[in-house]
């Protein structure tokens, strides 16, 4: 039996390394300011355990393109290296010089934030677009400063040199076929990118100017406490490009068991066209990982935008990873609570300010409370009903806290506009419901809660009217003239200006069938389900019972069909009845040699 280790050479890797170590070049920047950035927190390491000096210099790292000598360099004032630390962490790819770091200082408090990764296989990706890469650099120790030169073919050289101060210079010699890196408005665009958030001051030197890319303390990072909602509406206007405001924003700052932070924020729904999608931005220790991250939202968060800078995932992480990562569901469910406890808080302290926007924001509470038992749970309470006055209520006010009743609503307030004013009339606030989710969430929460149930205006008319005793001779008359059965001709007494007939129709049938046509089946609601209400105390129904026969049935007719058109739009068959009454009614007039 043999045993050992697997050897890889220079010439095999390399060539991998330069086409295939990212899928996306540009990320090649990103690493080599993430190393300056180790080599800074390093330094600061030091510095507050005593075991180097305080120079008081500011850190900054600085990124600087030449066309003419076709190089592009990345200095920083960190924690330099020594000619033994080179041999260790460059020459050895992939050896991590952070994770050994880590053991050494950070885990004498058990804390490792702050290093970023990897001085090892990271650092190499710079081959993805050099031909030769030179790292020029000065330990803060006072060893002397080292010069290593490598080839993109892996061979290298390394002697002493002079560097007039402790860090790193990384000097890269562009390939012909990468020379659009060192395009200054190319460069900038990858910088605001990868590194607009870095924690320590980047700049971009071009010309005879230098401008610092970088907010090294954003948003994200400060106490909610401190930030205003200005600053919340202005981080969001520059991280999104949208002028309007957000309907709300989240703010999380997770220690334990979770590590992570961030800004979400949910935003204005523009039109019924705009994809729904999540836009949010993934970071690790402020330094740009991935964009359009979903896999760490709950899955109601259909269109929010913002930040979450999560230092417990890796740095290269893939969206695989995320899909089947513990620690990702978990984030999603505290991003979840933390939603919940948002919007708690605003109910609860600017209740004026929620329904403003709460005709946008309900799309989300209402799809996020059908999806997400939990999340309900935590803001069922809380959640607001639109009225079709206006006005918002919750689904304990439209009951006049009472624990059970029933909740009457509108699918279409315009279309059903009589039923909407006889209730209203009556004292009885009428809740809008015309989106799709809007009467799946009322079927929700009739699960949620058994004494309380919801009824379209149109289902009965018990709530606006008294029954009343059948008038045998009325009955006959409208059965014979609707075609409808003698159980679905009904009564009831309502005002003496109120329509003489309304057309009801069963809710659990009617649900029904709105749910077969959701799912593309043919409805199975037919007119043997809508019933034909009659009030008996209209001035109508007392004139009609004096009019000759036929002119009594054609009044008749005029009342029910009267009655379907406040309930809903006519089929083909009902139009053309319905002009065949009309001229019918017109031939019964006198004409003017009778008057």
């Amino acid at each position: 039996m043999e045993k050992g280790g697997i050897s890889v050479q220079t010439e095999n890797i390399f060539p991998v390394i330069k086409r295939w170590l990212y899928s996306d070049k540009d990320i090649f920047l990103r690493e080599v300011i993430s190393n300056s950035c180790d080599a800074i927190s390093k330094h600061k390491r030091l510095i507050s355990l005593g075991e180097a000096a305080d120079e008081e210099k500011e850190y900054k790292i600085t990124v600087k393109a030449d066309k003419d000598s076709k190089t592009l360099t990345v200095s920083d004032n960190g924690i330099g290296m020594t000619a033994e630390e080179v041999k260790k962490y460059i020459n050895q790819i992939a050896l991590s010089g952070a994770l050994e770091f880590i053991d050494k200082y950070e885990s004498k408090e058990g804390n490792s934030s702050g290093i970023i990764g990897h001085f090892g296989l990271g650092f190499y990706s710079v081959f993805m677009v050099s031909e030769k890469a030179e790292i020029i650099t000065k330990s803060y120790d006072g060893s002397p400063a080292v010069k290593w030169i490598c080839d993109e073919n892996g061979q290298y050289e390394m002697d002493e040199c002079e560097r007039s101060g402790r860090g790193t210079d990384v000097i890269l010699h562009i390939s012909e076929d990468a020379l659009s890196y060192l395009d200054n408005v190319r460069l900038k665009e990858i910088l605001k990118k990868y590194c607009s958030f870095m924690p320590y001051p980047v700049f971009f030197a071009e010309d005879d100017k230098t401008e610092q890319i970088n907010d090294t303390n954003p948003l994200w990072q400060k106490n909610g406490r401190d930030v205003t909602d200005e600053e919340y509406g202005e981080f969001y206007k520059k991280l999104t490009g949208d002028y309007e405001d957000p309907l709300m924003y989240i703010h999380i700052n997770a220690d334990y068991p979770l590590n992570f932070k961030g800004i979400l924020y949910i935003p204005k729904i523009k039109n019924d066209y705009e994809t729904l999608e999540p836009k949010v931005n993934l970071y690790y220790n402020q330094v740009f990982v991935s964009d359009n991250i979903k896999e760490v939202l709950p899955e109601f968060l259909i269109n929010v935008r913002g930040i979450l800078d999560c230092p417990e995932l890796p740095l290269n992480v893939s969206r695989s990873y995320l899909q089947t990562n513990t620690y990702v569901d978990k984030v999603a469910k505290h991003i979840a609570k933390k939603v919940a406890d948002r919007y708690n808080y605003v109910f609860s302290n600017e209740r004026e300010k929620l329904e403003k926007v709460y005709d946008n924001l309900s799309l989300f509470i209402e799809y996020g409370s059908i999806r997400d038992d939990k999340f309900y749970d935590r803001i069922k309470d809380n959640i607001l009903l639109k009225k079709t006055d206006g006005r918002f209520a919750t689904i304990a006010e439209c009951l006049d806290n009472k624990e059970e009743g029933t909740i009457y609503y509108t699918t279409d307030a315009d279309a059903q506009s009589y039923y909407v004013s006889a209730y209203n009339a009556g004292g009885i606030g009428v809740i809008e419901a015309k989106r799709l989710v809007d009467t799946q969430f009322i079927q929700f929460a009739e699960r949620k809660n058994d004494k309380v149930k919801f009824r379209r205006i149109d289902s009965e008319l018990d709530a606006i009217g008294e029954k009343a005793e059948e008038d045998k001779e009325l009955k006959t008359l409208f059965t014979d003239i609707s075609g409808k059965k003698e159980e679905n001709i009904k009564f009831v007494s309502l005002g003496e200006d109120a329509a003489p007939a309304l057309i009801t129709v069963n809710e659990e049938s009617r649900r029904l069938g709105d749910m077969m046509k959701m799912y593309g089946m043919k409805d199975t609601l037919n007119k043997d389900e809508e019933s034909l209400t009659i009030n008996l105390r209209s001035r109508a129904l007392t004139h009609l019972s004096k009019l000759p026969g036929e002119v009594k049935k054609l009044a008749a007719k005029q009342i029910y069909m009267s009655a379907l058109l406040l309930s809903r739009p006519f089929n083909k068959e009902e139009i053309e009845e319905f002009v065949k009454l009309n001229s019918e009614i017109i031939g019964l007039l006198p004409s003017d040699k009778e008057i």
